[in-house]
């Protein structure tokens, strides 16, 4: 099957917001979660992950390429940004209909080299309502574990909250995603075949974060929010996630303990 054949490809999935799901969420992002969410936000993550036979996962327990994505002809995969509108929240029990489409696929030179980038679409509907729709950019790449990235960009912000994220819940959250990254939970495998610093932290973690200090800050959950990662986050040393209000409008940042950006985000109120 050609690259060009898995443009528009779809795939349809059903889940449920249960309450094992739910009881089993919050605590493993506890106590940064915001209060007063019936789901938690964030949550929608964890809905029909990809679940395959062990046969057809990578080396990098990855679902093997060209299986459920395709094949782009680089093997080191980045969860690099995206936007999510949120139309009415889900709630406790929902029977939630996932469609995900392939919506682009490009290729473009970055900083450590040539690079693959696939845009998907996904919508949770409940009863044929679309409460939540989310454009998610995946990139593939070669070469080594990328830098650092720029400096914050929230200077005084309106709410921020210190964290700190050990192995624990790193492989507590990849089970509730049923994400089989391995740079996630295997460090020998982080280190020493992706060349990263030690284990990292995921992005939709950071994602979930920053979502949860806007909520914190405005009193509910924004109407929209785009993302972006910037450089790996390493779980085991402090970081802080930051809200405010700049120059630009409502923006996030979650910040290292070096100073260094590694997610950004805007929000929508």
């Amino acid at each position: 099957m050609s690259v060009e054949e898995w443009l528009g490809r779809k795939n349809v999935s059903d889940d449920n917001v249960n309450t094992r799901l739910v009881k089993s969420y919050s605590p493993t992002l506890d106590p940064y979660m915001a209060a007063g969410q019936a789901v938690p936000l964030g949550l929608f993550w964890c809905l029909s992950p990809d679940i395959i036979p062990a046969a057809d996962l990578g080396t990098d327990g990855h679902p093997r390429l060209g299986v459920v994505l395709p094949d782009l002809g680089y093997g080191r995969r980045m969860w690099a940004g995206g936007s999510v509108e949120f139309f009415a929240p889900l709630q406790p029990g929902d029977a939630v209909q996932k469609t995900s489409t392939i919506a682009d696929i490009a290729y473009r030179d970055g900083r450590t080299g040539k690079l693959a980038i696939l845009t998907l679409e996904h919508s949770y509907a409940v009863a044929g309502e679309t409460r939540i729709a989310e454009r998610q950019t995946i990139v593939y790449r070669g070469g080594s574990a990328t830098g650092t990235g720029p400096a914050p960009t929230v200077a005084n912000p309106a709410e921020q909250m210190a964290v700190n994220l050990g192995p624990t819940a790193l492989f507590r959250y990849s089970a509730l995603t049923f994400n089989g990254h391995r740079i996630h939970y295997d460090e020998p495998y982080a280190t020493g075949q992706e060349g990263y610093a030690g284990l990292v932290v995921h992005g939709p973690i950071q994602a979930t974060l920053l979502l949860n200090v806007a909520a914190k800050a405005l009193g509910r959950t924004p109407a929209q929010f785009c993302y972006r990662g910037h450089s790996p986050l390493f779980c085991g040393k402090d970081f802080t996630v930051c809200f405010g209000e700049t120059d630009k409008g409502l923006e996030g940042c979650v910040v290292n303990d070096a100073g260094e950006m590694t997610f950004g985000a805007t929000f929508l109120a």
